[in-house]
């Protein structure tokens, strides 16, 4: 056997991994993007059949007045009120870490034409700690004309962090509070109707905005915070059982015996309020990883000398 023959036949038993794992990591990109998309796909279908906006009677139908008794919606969700001009309307919608968070409102007026004026409508956004998030899309104070049927606000939030510096004012997993308001208008348009109609939505930024760290316990707000100590001696096993046999029926009716009306429970995210182990983030990685393989095995192939027997 000649010596080119021979490393011929080597060039080509060392091409057939390079040729193997080049096939492997072309799958495996080209199946990223339809993974993915599926994925999508999936959680569009869960949405519409498992969240709130599903089913119309499980929207709410009034806003509250205040951060305890904010209307609780989904994390796509739709609430709808009828108020009057100059009144705070509340609601409430979880959010979790890694996702992106929109909400926007549309007033409709409904005074035949009586206003005065022109009005400003404000929409803000607070999160658990009550703290105002600023809005890097949408337009979340809009100024209505005398003659307008309708306004349309939205802010949308910065990525939710499953994780922060006490001294930030990042946003954090847990729930979030929508306020709508008009702060500025003629004083004798004070009282006149509108209908408002509120949705939220949220999504998944990818891995590109996954951060490490986890936050100890989501931001959300508590139906009953502690209990009153009458000092009576009473045995603590009979509170407990108090407590408990009561923990039930303020969670059906949060209502307390003073007459405070607390804001519903905000249930937790499917993925949770981490936003789960899943990112494309492990695709990526996993195809960089191949791609590094490929370019070791073509650079030694490359830069390698075959031994020529004699």
């Amino acid at each position: 056997m000649s010596r080119h023959t021979t490393v011929r036949h080597r060039a080509r038993r060392a091409a057939r991994p390079v040729t193997v794992l080049a096939l492997a990591a072309g799958l495996l990109l080209a199946a990223a993007p339809a993974a993915l998309a599926q994925d999508a796909e999936t959680s569009e279908e869960e949405g519409a059949t498992d969240g709130p906006g599903a089913d119309p009677a499980a929207d709410p139908t009034e806003a509250g007045t205040g951060f305890r008794d904010a209307a609780v919606l989904g994390e796509s969700g739709r609430g709808t009120a009828r108020a009057t001009v100059g009144e705070f309307l509340y609601w409430a919608f979880p959010v979790a870490a890694g996702h992106d968070a929109t909400a926007d409102a549309t007033i409709t007026f409904e005074d035949d034409g009586e206003r005065s004026g022109p009005s400003v409508w404000q929409l803000d956004v607070y999160d658990g700690l009550r703290r105002k998030q600023a809005c890097v899309g949408g337009d979340a104070t809009v100024e209505a004309a005398a003659d307008a049927d309708e306004v349309v606000l939205g802010c949308a939030l910065r990525t939710v962090r499953s994780w922060a510096e006490p001294w930030s004012g990042d946003p954090l997993p847990g729930a979030y509070f929508v306020r709508l308001t008009a702060v500025d208008l003629p004083e004798e348009d004070l009282g006149l109707p509108v209908s408002v109609v509120v949705r939220t939505t949220t999504e998944d930024a990818g891995g590109a905005h996954a951060r490490g760290g986890d936050l100890g316990a989501p931001l959300v707000p508590t139906p009953r915070a502690g209990s009153l100590d009458t000092g009576d001696g009473a045995d603590p096993a009979d509170e407990a059982d108090e407590a408990e046999s009561g923990s039930d029926a303020d969670a059906a009716d949060p209502t307390t015996d003073d007459g405070v009306r607390f804001a519903g429970v905000v249930n937790e995210p499917d993925g949770g309020w981490n936003g789960g182990w899943w990112s494309d983030r492990w695709l990526w990685t996993a195809g960089g990883g191949v791609l590094g393989a490929l370019a070791a095995l073509g650079g030694y192939t490359l830069v390698r000398h075959p031994r020529v027997r004699g």
